[in-house]
């Protein structure tokens, strides 16, 4: 969204501002990308939605980019991580399995990582490859932002990093005010289009095809006084029929039109929009700029949006509950209909039901007397052929001296559900309420209407009564149902990257998400164990010893962490121990705040133990006491963090080699290599030197400058580097020299092949296949050395490092 903003929503946050606690807006560096700054939050906050997603903490406005990619479901909005108001927009994260049970993630798009404005735009899941941006087996997630032109980011590890594309240089150049690009495939046409507003002589959005999500061709504008910001645009069945496919058009404030599309023009014979949704469709009110997910697996079109009015101590704004949309002939020609997802129904845990009752002003009793609730869903039929009330319906979270929080009323002379329109429907009127912490959802008459609203719900025991009533007469319940609705949140790792089956769960000390992984308090053993489990197998992960004593990994375990534990003790040794037991210790120095990779392989009764990639392990021993288990983590006596906790062999493949000793920079092992995270120069030096030799390996940028390798080298990394550099140049230098260059783009997230070959003062350096040397230099400064990799300023990884 946007940074020229309208008087409204400058009062909302003026206001906001006023009330909230005032934090300076933050950028990012390469160095802690990706960003997760949020503090620990059971999510049982005070007005905090139980099934409506709300950031961990910070600002949220806008959905961008939903997309369902790689057999996950995205969703990305509008985000000031460091603060309660509007703010030097990120890109916030949050994935699902389902649409319901979502998991806060590390920042997506960062500014001073990502260039440009971030703000809103949309996503796509570039399946076909057509921009070839792929780089890996998954999907590439491609995302559109900037403002007054578009850029491109995308990501091929399932969004957990992103990329910008030409160094986010702006690949449509739009000379008036212009933001909020969604794109969307045009399968009639085998092509992607993007709408994009801009106030190119009055509201509107011009619209631009592209083979490729790269190049993209101006094809035409559609210009209309209400359509202000946040366009989104997608077919529909007419009535579930799909010879009768036609298109919607929508703005920010849910207005919409429904039309056609010849794949360069969107044309309507509608006069004016209708509105989607009857909550307060302005910026920071109940309903605002909805997005619709891209690539659902089922085919649905499922739609978020942006709730204002919702906020906590640590926390502003929240999404909308998902729908699915649909398109329904009406007396008054097509209309929008919103239906809660199916998948609503995961979260029910108590369910009652009522039919063939009357509800009337005099009589005694109600029916969900017997109630209490604080989350929860509520269907019911009224039939008001022969109804006397002059009112009827539900006060939510109701006392005992008659007050509620909100009451949901239609007028029967009025024909107004909350005060807005709604007719009978062959004289009866069905409503569904969706009641959350901090959110009530309205939905009737089959789901054309729909009133988005924020509340403050009193979730005292005291306060969760429910009250069905009427007002001057009487009315026929002709059915109701009532479901108790569980929390959504906890169900998933924030930022653990693991192979590992969930959920996980701590037995012993706090566990915590932090941007480096999961990180524990202890005061004796804690363990955090995950559901999965087995017998003989290859288990490794990453620990870095804080103030902890102690901190491994822990296999063939109960779910109290009772099993075997190869850890790290600052005492200076390697252990391998069970409950009652040491096993087997490996004296080598344990330096806190450093990171270490531990590997465990077990076979029957015997197990190894490998430290820091090594090729030898550190321990070889036998016990028989626990033949398969649970694998897990655990930290003794302090602070620790444990990250890339897989089974298998995926991992760093390196030449045999001693201990690997980082000098500079965070190093860590995932199943793609050895990553590496630093801000200037950073070094992981192997045991094993040489003078003269090939040596080779697969060096990729995530995000940053430039990664190498390292040759030659004293045990403080000063030797020669043969690097690749995002500026567009291999290099090969040392200390206080660039000894020689090669120009060739350099692209952030692709894998890169460098090999150097030594003899004497005679260095040379092949790129990625070529069959002549793209450096051949001499210098004789240094003569022999340690091997070892290295990172500048960046997020790398490198891969298959060998020496011949």
């Amino acid at each position: 969204m946007r940074r020229r903003v309208g008087a409204l929503f400058v009062a909302l946050i003026a206001g906001l501002a006023a009330l909230l606690p005032s934090t300076p807006a933050v950028a990012g560096t390469i160095g802690e990308y990706p960003e997760f700054p949020y503090p620990s939050t059971t999510y049982s906050e005070p007005f905090r939605g139980q099934f409506h997603f709300s950031s961990q903490s910070g600002w949220m406005n806008d959905p961008n980019g939903l997309v369902y990619a790689n057999g996950v479901y995205h969703f990305f909005y509008q985000h000031n991580p460091h603060g309660l108001a509007w703010d030097t927009m990120h890109w916030g994260h949050a994935t699902s399995p389902d649409l319901v049970h979502w998991t806060q993630k590390p920042i997506a798009l960062e500014p001073d990582v990502h260039p440009g404005t971030l703000f809103s735009g949309g996503g796509v899941v570039d399946k076909d490859n057509t921009s070839g941006l792929k780089t890996g087996a998954l999907d590439p997630i491609v995302v559109f932002s900037n403002t007054d032109g578009v850029s491109v980011f995308y990501s091929n590890d399932n969004g957990q990093t992103f990329q910008a594309y030409d160094k986010g240089r702006k690949q449509i150049q739009i000379p008036d005010a212009s933001r909020d690009p969604k794109v969307f495939w045009d399968a009639a046409r085998h092509r992607w289009t993007m709408v994009v507003w801009s106030d190119q002589g009055g509201n509107g959005v011009n619209i631009y095809t592209s083979p490729n999500l790269l190049d993209w061709t101006f094809a035409s504008r559609f210009k209309a006084p209400w359509l202000f910001e946040c366009p989104d645009m997608y077919p529909l069945a007419l009535d579930g029929k799909a010879g009768q496919q036609q298109w919607v058009l929508t703005s920010a404030s849910s207005q919409y039109v429904v039309g056609s599309f010849d794949g360069t023009t969107f044309s309507t014979d509608w006069t004016g929009p209708q509105q989607m949704d009857l909550g307060t469709t302005y910026a920071g009110g109940t309903f605002y700029a909805a997005q619709t997910f891209t690539n659902t697996p089922d085919g649905r079109t499922v739609q978020m949006a942006w709730q204002g009015g919702n906020r906590g101590s640590t926390w502003t704004g929240n999404a909308t509950f998902p729908v699915t949309l649909a398109l329904v002939s009406t007396a008054d020609g097509p209309r929008i209909t919103r239906t809660p997802v199916a998948e609503l129904a995961s979260l029910a845990s108590e369910t009652k039901s009522w039919k063939n009752e009357t509800v009337s002003a005099g009589k005694a009793g109600n029916l969900f007397g017997d109630i209490k609730a604080d989350t929860y869903e509520i269907t019911a039929q009224f039939d008001v052929k022969g109804a006397s009330a002059a009112q009827f319906g539900f006060d939510l979270h109701a006392r005992s001296d008659g007050t509620a929080d909100r009451s949901v009323v239609y007028d029967t002379k009025a024909q107004t559900l909350q005060g807005k329109p709604l007719k009978p429907t062959n004289g009866k009127i069905t409503m569904r309420l969706l009641v959350d912490r901090g959110q009530l959802e309205t939905f009737a008459d089959g789901g054309r209407y729909s009133l988005s609203d924020n509340a403050d719900f009193d979730s005292a025991a005291d306060s969760q009564g429910i009250r069905l009533f009427a007002v001057g007469g009487k009315v026929k319940l002709d059915s109701a149902t009532f479901a108790r609705l569980n929390t959504s949140w906890g169900t998933s790792q924030s930022t653990l990257l693991s192979n590992l089956k969930g959920p996980w769960h701590a037995a012993g000390g706090a566990w915590s998400d932090v941007s480096a992984g999961k990180r524990a308090s202890t005061s004796g053993d804690g363990f955090y164990m995950s559901a999965g489990s087995g017998g003989d197998a290859v288990y490794q992960g990453d620990i870095t010893l804080d103030t902890a004593h102690a901190g491994g990994l822990t296999f063939r375990a109960d779910a109290a962490g009772a099993g075997y534990t190869a850890t790290l003790d600052t005492s200076g040794v390697v252990k391998l121990w069970r409950p009652g037991k040491d096993i087997a210790v490996h004296s080598t120095p344990i330096t806190a705040g450093r990171t270490y990779h531990l590997k465990v392989q077990t076979a029957g009764s015997r197990i190894r133990v490998w430290l820091d990639n090594g090729a030898d392990p550190v321990i070889d021993a036998t016990d028989t006491t626990y033949t398969s288990g649970l694998f897990g983590a655990n930290v003794y006596n302090g602070a620790a963090t444990v990250q890339n906790l897989n089974t298998g062999t995926a991992g760093f493949s390196a030449f045999p080699t001693g201990r690997w000793t980082p000098r500079g920079g965070n190093w860590t092992v995932t199943p793609a290599g050895l990553r590496g995270d630093s801000a200037q120069d950073g070094f992981y030096l192997s045991d094993r030197a040489g003078t003269d030799f090939t040596y080779e390996g697969d060096l990729s940028v995530t995000n940053g400058a430039a990664t190498g390798l390292t040759f030659r080298a004293g045990a403080d990394g000063a030797g020669y580097t043969a690097n690749i550099d995002t500026d567009g140049v291999v290099k090969l230098w040392r200390p206080g020299k660039d000894i020689g260059t090669y120009s060739t783009p350099i692209v952030e997230g692709r894998t890169y092949h460098l090999k150097v070959r030594t003899d004497g003062s005679r260095i040379r350096v092949w790129l990625t296949g070529r069959t002549d040397p793209v450096i051949d230099a001499t210098d004789d400064t240094y003569t022999s050395g340690l091997f070892g990799v290295n990172s500048f300023a960046a997020n790398t990884i490198a891969q298959n490092v060998n020496v011949s």
